[in-house]
């Protein structure tokens, strides 16, 4: 009797990541297999483990995008296995690199972490942070574009240490209210170097973002700036009409909805939110070359892999990974040439129907990891107005 029920409890279980069973019959079945077997047996020891005292860590980007996280993968997660995540944030990439570095042994009380760009990924590997996933064991990897995940295997030799998980666009928003639809289409990413708008300009104080749309401005391939003493010729020029360089996503957002700033450099789920919360009058301005990125959920050395490959095939759960979508307002990695994308997913900026990420502009990740040291310390002396 116990070895049937364990092994139908599995049997459910397998529907249940697969997404086939919904959370609330799983958690009904799982009371009732619990009481009948008393509490023991069942997939990965299921109900025994359950009760452990086992977390895994993941740090994201926080705001809106860690809330979506939280609500439709975190709590659901460890309600269905018992494995606590730790949630934590970052808002900026370059800063949360330096406290995994910090950490001993490096990385070591750091499991999962959303992470920014292919070129992320690289400096992970470099560093030797990276694992082998067996993929074997994140069945739902096979609905992933194979277009996301090639630039990865590239780096770890066909091998996977991240999950690619949504992409997106770092772009330009503008208040309609003060910037004409013409304006905004006529200038395309010079709008961010607009004398009319002295001290209503916004941007990150990321290096890179800044230093492709200025890029951009000098007619320059970012991937390949053949005159880089005219980027920073335009960055110096711009610095004089920033109100403000954002740190964070709540803190771009709030520019924006305060009308504290009438354009700016953003996240473009950021911007969809804002719609959504009603402040219709922003507007995305996608120019040529503009800053298309992907995100990938990468897991660090010394996590324990077991429970990492499970959150991550339930995170890539085409339930689980549209909620989070919806949540955040970025599309996820799911292949829509093999998954059903729901319209309140495809309708978010930039959504790719042909699931082959065609057209779409991403950093060159040997290229700006090579520039990384010269170009972060130019650009913040620039940012600090020196």
């Amino acid at each position: 009797m116990g070895e049937k029920l364990g092994q139908r409890l599995d049997d459910v279980y397998e529907k249940f990541m697969e997404g086939s069973v919904s959370r609330r019959d799983f958690v009904k079945y799982l009371g009732l297999s619990g009481a009948a077997l008393g509490l023991v047996g069942g997939p990965f020891g299921m109900i025994r483990n359950a009760m452990a005292a086992k977390s895994i860590r993941f740090d994201g980007w926080g705001g809106t995008v860690s809330e979506a996280f939280r609500k439709y993968a975190f709590k659901p997660f460890t309600d269905a296995t018992g494995i606590k995540v730790i949630d934590g944030e970052f808002g900026n990439a370059d800063s949360y690199l330096t406290r995994v570095k910090a950490s001993y042994p490096p990385g070591g009380e750091y499991n999962l972490a959303h992470l920014s760009g292919v070129f992320d990924y690289k400096r992970y590997v470099d560093l030797g942070f990276d694992v082998v996933l067996d993929e074997t064991k994140i069945p739902n990897l096979e609905t992933v574009m194979p277009a996301i995940m090639e630039p990865y295997r590239a780096i770890t030799n066909g091998k996977l240490s991240a999950v690619p998980y949504d992409y997106g666009l770092t772009t330009i928003a503008y208040n309609s209210k003060h910037v004409s639809d013409e304006k905004a289409e006529k200038l395309g990413a010079a709008l961010l170097w607009d004398k009319d708008l002295k001290g209503k300009l916004g941007s990150w104080t990321d290096w890179r973002t800044n230093i492709w749309y200025a890029a951009l401005k000098t007619g320059q391939d970012p991937n390949d700036i053949k005159d880089i003493k005219a980027v920073w010729a335009a960055l110096k020029e711009q610095r004089g009409l920033i109100k403000k360089y954002w740190a964070s996503g709540a803190e771009q957002m709030s520019l924006l909805a305060n009308e504290e700033v009438y354009a700016s450099i953003v996240w473009s789920g950021r911007v969809k939110t804002l719609q959504n919360q009603g402040h219709t009058h922003l507007k995305l301005l996608v120019p040529d070359g503009a800053f298309s990125w992907q995100e990938c959920i990468f897991v660090m050395k010394g996590t324990n892999l077991d429970d990492a490959h499970k959150l991550l095939n339930y995170m890539l759960a085409p339930e689980c990974a549209f909620a989070i979508a919806s949540g955040q307002s970025y599309p996820p990695s799911l292949d829509p040439r093999k998954v059903k994308i729901p319209a309140e997913v495809s309708s978010l900026p930039g959504f790719d129907a042909t699931g082959t990420l065609k057209g779409y502009k991403f950093a060159n990740p040997g290229y700006w990891n090579g520039k990384q040291i010269e170009w972060a310390e130019k650009w913040d002396r620039i940012m600090a107005g020196k």
